[in-house]
C-alpha cells in the first residue's frame, strides 16, 4: 500500500489501525454490563425469557414467520427425532417498509396475508423478528426501533404477536388458542447452534451472531446478573444484546456517511460492519478519494456514470479485479494506479469490519464467563452474509 492511500485511510478513520482493540473491547463489556442494569446503555441487552434448557419437541407442526432485514418468509416446520426439519408451504415476499413508509395496518396486513393459508394447521407460531423488541414474559415482542432502514414508525410500541392475531381475527379466523413466541433472529441463531451442536463436543456456553443486512449478538447470561429484572430464578437465559447499536468511536468518513442515513445517530456499530452499509460507506469513501486525488478524475467520471455500488458489487471487485463484467473494474480500466488504490481502500474497509467483528465476538464470549475449560468451549453459531464472508 502506497503512502498516499495509507494517509487517506488513516486521516478519514477507515483503516483497521484506527481501531484500538483494547479500548473497543472495554467499551463493549462496560456497555453490556450497564445494559443489564437500570443505568442505561447504548446496548439494549434485552432479556428473552428463553432459558438454556429450551429444546424442540419432535413431531409437532409449527407455523414459522421470519421477518428479516430484506425478506419476509413463512412456512410450516416439523422436526423429527434426529432434529432434522421438514419444511413445507414456504413463501417469501419483500419486508413491508423497505421501499416506502407503511402504516401499522399495512405492516401487519402483509404478515397476515402470508400466514392465513396455514393458520389453521397449528396453534403454535414462532415469530423470528429481526429488530430490537422488548420481550414480555408471555413471549410477545414490542418493537423499540427499526434498523436496516425499515420505515414503519406506527409499529413502534405495538406488540407484534398480538397485533398479528388481531389482524387475523378481523378477517374471521379463530385465534383464541393461538400462541405466538416472538424472538430475535440472533436469538434463533444461538438456539440453532445449540440444537445442532455436535454430540462429540460438550459446550458450556453459546453465542449467536448475525452479520448480514444488519448485525447483532446473543449470548447466555446468568440470571442473577440481570439486575433490571425482578424475581429472576437461578440459572441462565438468552440475552439479545442489540450489538449493532453500540456507540463506538468512529472516524470522519463514518460520520460523513452516517449523515446520509435515515437515523444518523442510531446503530453506529452496525454501520461499520453490516451488509446494508458497507457498500454505501465505500461509495462515500470512493467519492472522497476522487476529491483528494487518491483516485483519478477519470475514475470519478466513470463512477458517476455507472452509479453507486452495493456491498456485493464492492466484494466482486475485491474477488475478481479483472472481470470487466463488474462495473468497478470498468471504472479503473487502463489505470493501474486507480486499480491498486481502489483495491486497498475497499479491502481496508472490509478488514476494519473483520477486526471490530472479532472484538464483538470476544466481548460476548468473555461475558458468558464460559469457555475457560478447553474440553468445554463456547459454541459460536454465526449467520454471515456471503459477500462479507468471502472477504473476511
Amino acid at each position: 500500500m502506497n503512502k498516499e492511500v495509507k494517509e487517506f485511510l488513516a486521516n478519514w478513520g477507515i483503516s483497521p489501525e484506527n481501531v484500538n482493540t483494547d479500548e473497543m473491547l472495554d467499551l463493549f463489556l462496560e456497555e453490556m454490563e450497564d445494559g443489564l442494569t437500570e443505568k442505561g446503555s447504548s446496548l439494549s441487552m434485552i432479556p428473552t425469557y428463553i432459558s438454556d434448557k429450551s429444546s424442540m419437541v419432535p413431531g409437532k407442526k409449527l407455523i414459522v414467520i421470519d421477518a428479516g432485514g430484506t425478506n419476509l418468509r413463512t412456512c410450516l416446520v416439523k422436526f423429527d427425532e434426529n432434529s432434522q426439519p421438514e419444511i413445507t408451504d414456504f413463501k417469501k415476499v419483500p419486508m413491508p417498509g423497505v421501499k416506502k413508509e407503511v402504516s401499522a395496518k399495512e405492516f401487519f396486513g402483509v404478515f397476515a396475508n402470508q400466514v392465513e393459508d396455514i393458520i389453521d394447521q397449528s396453534d403454535y407460531i414462532g415469530f423470528c423478528f429481526s429488530y430490537a423488541a422488548a420481550i414480555s414474559a408471555d413471549n410477545d415482542g414490542t418493537p423499540l426501533v427499526f434498523s436496516k432502514e425499515i420505515k414503519a414508525p406506527e409499529v413502534i410500541g405495538k406488540k407484534v404477536g398480538a397485533s398479528l392475531l388481531a389482524e387475523l381475527k378481523s378477517r374471521g379466523f379463530n385465534v383464541e388458542n393461538k400462541k405466538i413466541a416472538v424472538l430475535n433472529d440472533t436469538v434463533a441463531t444461538l438456539l440453532a447452534g445449540k440444537a445442532a451442536a455436535s454430540k462429540d463436543k460438550q459446550y458450556d456456553g453459546y453465542v449467536g451472531f448475525i452479520l448480514g443486512t444488519g448485525t447483532n449478538t446473543a449470548y447466555l447470561e446468568k440470571n442473577s446478573n440481570i439486575k433490571k429484572l425482578a424475581d429472576v430464578n437461578d440459572g441462565y437465559q438468552v440475552i439479545n444484546v442489540e450489538s449493532g447499536s453500540l456507540k463506538a468511536s468512529q472516524g470522519k468518513m463514518d460520520e460523513l456517511f452516517n449523515s446520509t442515513t435515515k437515523d444518523p445517530t442510531q446503530y453506529i456499530f452496525e454501520k461499520m460492519i453490516s451488509g446494508a452499509y458497507l457498500g454505501p460507506l465505500s461509495n462515500v469513501a470512493m467519492k472522497k478519494a476522487v476529491e483528494e486525488g487518491v483516485l483519478s478524475k477519470e475514475f470519478g467520471k466513470r463512477f458517476a456514470e455507472v452509479g453507486d455500488v452495493n456491498t456485493t458489487q464492492m466484494s466482486n471487485y475485491l474477488e475478481m479485479p479483472f472481470n470487466e463484467e463488474y462495473k468497478l473494474v470498468r471504472c479503473v480500466k487502463g489505470n493501474e494506479r486507480d486499480a491498486e488504490n481502489l483495491w486497498y481502500i475497499l479491502k481496508s474497509i472490509i478488514e476494519r469490519a473483520a477486526k471490530v467483528t472479532a472484538i464483538n465476538l470476544t466481548a460476548a464470549v468473555i461475558k458468558t464467563e464460559f469457555g475457560k475449560n478447553p474440553l468445554h468451549p463456547v459454541c459460536i453459531n454465526a449467520d454471515v452474509l456471503h459477500s462479507i464472508k468471502q472477504n473476511i
